[in-house]
C-alpha cells in the first residue's frame, strides 16, 4: 500500500474513533445526568401517595435499586442493539415515541437546511460583489442584527409581527385534530425562520467575505483583463473561490438545523422531539429523556463527521494538518 493510501486510511480510521468516543462520552453525561438529577423516578411515576413499600418494590422492578454503572451497563447494550427501554410514563418503546415524533423535527430541519445553503450562498454573492454598495451595507446590517440576536428573541418578533400584528400566521404550531404537519405547511414557517435567523446571518457574511477576497484575487483579474465576461468571471472563478471554503462551515450548520431544533420547537409548542424531551423532563421519564438526548447527540455526532469528511474532499490538504 502506497504511503498516501495509508495517511488516507489512518486519518479516517482517526476521524471515524473519535466521533465514537465522543458518543461514548455523551452516553456517559447522558446517563449520569438523568441518574444524579434530584427526585426519584419510581415516586414520581406513582404520585405522592404511595407509601415506602410500594415505591421500593417499583424501584426494584425499574432496576433503579442496582449501581449505576450496571444500570448504565445494560442501558447502553440495550440502546445499541436499537431497545431504548420503555416509557414511565405511558409504558410505550421508547423507540417508538421517538419514531413519531422524530419525523416531524426532521421535516422542520429538512426544510430550514434546504432553504439555508441557496439562500447564504445567493446574498452572500449578491452582497460580496457589490462590496461597499448601499445593496451590501443593508445585507451586513440585516446579518449582524440577526447575528446579535438569541433565536427566542427573534421568534418572539416574528410572532408579534406575522402572527399578532398581521395575522397572516399561527402564532402556534401544532397541527388541528386529525391532521399531520404536512396537510398544515403555515404551521411550519415561523420554526423555520427562527431557526433559519442566525445560521443564515452568519453563512451569508462567510460567504460574502469569500467572494470580497475572490473577486479581488489575481486569476479574476487576469481574467477580466483577457475579456472574459463578467459573469463567466463570477461563475467560473469567483463563486467556487468563495464557497469551496464555506462548505464545510454550512455542512456544520445543517447538523446543527437537524439536531438543534429545541428553541423552535419548544418556542411554537411544535410536536418535535423537543416538546417530548420537555414533557419527559416535567414527568420525570427517565428513559425517554435518555433516548431522546442520546440521539440527539448521535444525529449530531454523525453529521460534524460528514462535514468533517467533506472539508477534506474538498481540502485534501487539511489531512495532513489534523
Amino acid at each position: 500500500m502506497r504511503p498516501t493510501q495509508t495517511a488516507r486510511r489512518t486519518w479516517w480510521l482517526r476521524r471515524l474513533g473519535a466521533a465514537a468516543g465522543t458518543l461514548l462520552a455523551a452516553s456517559v453525561l447522558v446517563f449520569a445526568a438523568t441518574t444524579l438529577a434530584p427526585g426519584d423516578a419510581a415516586a414520581a411515576r406513582l404520585g405522592g401517595r404511595a407509601g415506602p413499600k410500594q415505591i421500593a418494590q417499583l424501584r426494584h422492578s425499574l432496576g433503579l435499586d442496582q449501581p449505576a454503572w450496571v444500570r448504565y451497563g445494560h442501558w447502553l447494550w440495550h440502546a445499541l442493539h436499537g431497545d431504548l427501554g420503555t416509557s414511565y410514563a405511558s409504558g410505550r418503546p421508547v423507540s417508538g415515541l421517538i419514531a413519531e415524533r422524530a419525523g416531524n423535527s426532521l421535516l422542520l430541519g429538512a426544510v430550514a437546511a434546504a432553504l439555508l445553503v441557496p439562500i447564504a450562498i445567493g446574498l452572500g454573492l449578491w452582497a460580496g460583489i457589490r462590496a461597499g454598495r448601499a445593496a451590501d451595507r443593508v445585507v451586513s446590517t440585516a446579518t449582524l442584527t440577526l447575528v446579535s440576536m438569541p433565536e427566542f428573541v427573534i421568534g418572539t418578533l416574528l410572532v408579534l409581527l406575522f402572527a399578532v400584528g398581521l395575522g397572516w400566521l399561527p402564532s402556534v404550531s401544532v397541527p388541528s385534530a386529525g391532521h399531520s404537519v404536512l396537510t398544515q405547511p403555515q404551521i411550519l414557517v415561523l420554526p423555520v425562520l427562527t431557526l433559519l435567523s442566525v445560521s443564515l446571518a452568519q453563512n451569508v457574511r462567510l460567504v460574502r467575505a469569500g467572494v470580497i477576497a475572490a473577486n479581488a484575487s489575481d486569476a479574476a483579474r487576469t481574467a477580466r483583463l483577457g475579456g472574459v465576461p463578467e459573469h463567466r468571471v463570477v461563475l467560473r472563478w469567483v463563486l467556487p473561490a468563495a464557497v469551496v471554503p464555506a462548505v464545510p462551515v454550512l455542512a456544520r450548520y445543517l447538523a446543527y438545523l437537524l439536531g438543534g431544533t429545541l428553541v423552535a420547537e419548544t418556542l411554537f409548542g411544535y410536536p418535535g422531539l423537543a416538546a417530548a424531551l420537555v414533557d419527559a423532563t416535567a414527568a420525570r421519564d427517565v428513559p425517554v429523556v435518555q433516548g431522546v438526548t442520546l440521539l440527539v447527540a448521535a444525529v449530531t455526532v454523525t453529521l460534524n463527521l460528514l462535514a468533517d469528511l467533506l472539508a477534506a474532499a474538498l481540502n485534501p490538504a487539511a489531512r495532513s494538518l489534523s
